[in-house]
């Protein structure tokens, strides 16, 4: 009896802050953890896609758009993605809303990222929280934050729901169950 291999996946990211990247190192652990052969990779310095059965990517979200790099990595390798399975998530305010307002914007995918799943048709997506300090914001925007629901400043990130879609990517590509979770950063 002969054993599939498990898949090779590139969890790729564009971060500003460390938010992306930390949410995509923990990814790739988590994989690896299954058995994956998972590599971690930022966009500006990807790895070549032949040989790679799956793509990760994740970028953080700035002006309701997905970072340059990120976007330029998509467009560069529209071609090549096309023949793999691809997930995308994001990392922004949106996740962390919170009220009537706050909910409701938070769950519009904003215009630029939509396109972006379009062209690119990935298999899953999903947005999550990051960090949003206080410190350098604006009181206009520390206003209008609040105004849609925000409520705290500092470490936003739902650990449980990064594990949880990284779950789903898991079993999507039938990988063995994870013995033990990785602690997320703290």
């Amino acid at each position: 009896m002969t054993s599939t291999p498990e898949p090779r996946i590139a969890v790729l990211y564009a971060t500003a802050q460390g938010s992306t990247c930390e949410i995509a190192e923990y990814i790739t652990e988590e994989l690896l953890a299954r058995g994956a052969r998972a590599e971690l990779h930022d966009v500006e310095h990807p790895p070549d896609l032949t040989g790679i059965d799956a793509v990760i990517l994740g970028s953080a979200v700035h002006d309701r758009a997905l970072l340059p790099a990120a976007s330029s990595f998509v467009r560069h390798n529209l071609d090549s993605l096309g023949h793999k399975d691809v997930w995308l998530f994001s990392v922004g305010l949106g996740p962390a809303l919170r009220g009537p307002l706050g909910r409701w914007v938070g769950r519009r995918v904003p215009p630029e990222i939509r396109s972006t799943l379009r062209e690119l048709s990935p298999r899953g997506y999903t947005a999550f929280a990051g960090r949003y300090e206080r410190a350098g914001v604006s009181w206009r925007a520390r206003t209008v934050y609040r105004f849609l629901g925000g409520t705290r400043y500092g470490d936003l990130r739902d650990w449980g729901a990064v594990l949880r879609w990284t779950d789903d990517i898991a079993d999507a590509l039938s990988l063995a169950p994870a013995q033990v979770h990785r602690v997320p950063p703290r």
